[in-house]
């Protein structure tokens, strides 16, 4: 009998033992976070750290892989439901499930060999890169948006990969004071943004890509594009132009030497 990974074998001889023996956190489960879980499931990762405070309801059943319309209407937390769907795929995944807000959880995330976050505020954004640079982790982070009017709709969403040593979110541009300051201002703002499954779905994939590329050697030395744009009106993903002003820069936002842990100079 065929083992059910063999078809990925062209990403390296020990890729299995690399990516059982990994450790993935991914904070928000639900439009982007259930697709990354799902992926990962089925890849065959070791050990997943899920963390969301939140419960599903009926509004999430455009978007959050593995909800079903039972659990949706009980309220079943959504640590719950990705725990099960992951686990239906892999049974043999190990998972750690965190209710709550993942600064409340922050020891496990430490070990990790990546964190993805999944979350619609820029300052859980900041927050998280932080920490992911603070303890020298990969952090993925993914997002989308709807803007426009009846007609006249624009779909647009990132796919940004912030590894120690490269530029971070603010050397990119993507956050900025003038941004944190303005949602700090429209605090609350930031939920119930517009949100759908197949833009959900690019992105988690592309995420999950950047991460395979960093984990195991099916890419080569090629290192995928810290920053990617997705236009879901042309339903293209492309490098940021941003990444042009990059070629050569040293972030100067963060400090540390190799296996050390990292420094934040701002």
């Amino acid at each position: 009998m065929r083992d059910h990974l063999q078809r990925q074998s062209f990403l390296g001889p020990d890729s299995d033992e690399a990516i059982a023996g990994a450790r993935a956190a991914v904070v928000g489960l639900c439009g982007g976070g259930s697709h990354v879980c799902q992926q990962l499931a089925h890849i065959g990762i070791g050990h997943l750290e899920i963390v969301d405070f939140d419960r599903a309801d009926e509004t999430n059943r455009n978007r959050m892989v593995g909800l079903t319309a039972a659990a949706a209407k009980a309220g079943h937390l959504k640590t719950d439901v990705i725990e099960r769907a992951v686990k239906a795929v892999h049974p043999n995944i190990k998972v750690n499930a965190f209710p709550g807000r993942w600064q409340e959880n922050d020891r496990v995330l430490r070990s990790c060999n990546v964190i993805f976050g999944c979350v619609d505020s820029f300052e859980q954004r900041r927050q998280l890169e932080l920490f992911a640079r603070r303890y020298l982790i990969p952090y993925i982070d993914i997002g989308m948006d709807v803007t426009g009017e009846e007609g006249r709709h624009v779909i647009s969403g990132q796919i940004i990969l912030s590894l120690p040593g490269c530029p971070c979110m603010r050397c990119m541009g993507f956050l900025t004071d003038e941004i944190l300051g303005k949602e700090a201002n429209d605090y609350g703002a930031a939920g119930g943004k517009p949100q759908v499954v197949w833009p959900n779905g690019i992105l988690a994939s592309m995420a999950v890509g950047k991460f395979m590329s960093v984990l195991t050697p099916w890419n080569g030395a090629l290192l995928p594009p810290l920053y990617s744009e997705y236009d879901g009106n042309r339903m293209t993903v492309t490098p940021s132009r941003r990444l042009n002003y990059l070629r050569g820069v040293q972030c100067s936002h963060f400090t540390g030497e190799p296996g050390a842990l990292g420094d934040i100079t701002w």
